[in-house]
């Protein structure tokens, strides 16, 4: 399968001071995996494969409520081509 790109919004559902401790522990799971990804103030991008990708956003709603949340939201954006698509053809010129 070809590589695609996610931009990922997760919003746990707690009290305003536990918002970045959870979002944190997102963000660490997304580095441990390996996969190629890029911090941003309102979204995490990451690349790799499809299936990948939407186990990502499985496991971090997941963690919310394991970590506490009532509720958890997540914003995706999916970009998807049959020859792949990476971060780097997007925004390597501006590094």
């Amino acid at each position: 399968m070809a590589v695609a790109n996610l931009s990922l919004q997760i919003l746990p559902v707690v009290e305003e001071e536990n918002i970045y401790p959870i979002v944190d522990q997102v963000i660490s799971m997304i580095q441990d995996s390996g996969l190629n990804y890029v911090i941003g103030p309102m979204e995490t991008t990451v690349e790799g494969e499809l299936d990948t990708l939407l186990g990502l956003v499985k496991t971090a709603l997941k963690m919310c409520i394991q970590a506490g949340a009532p509720r958890a939201l997540a914003v995706a954006k999916i970009d998807y081509k049959p020859l792949g698509v990476t971060i780097d053809e997007k925004i390597g010129k501006y590094r």
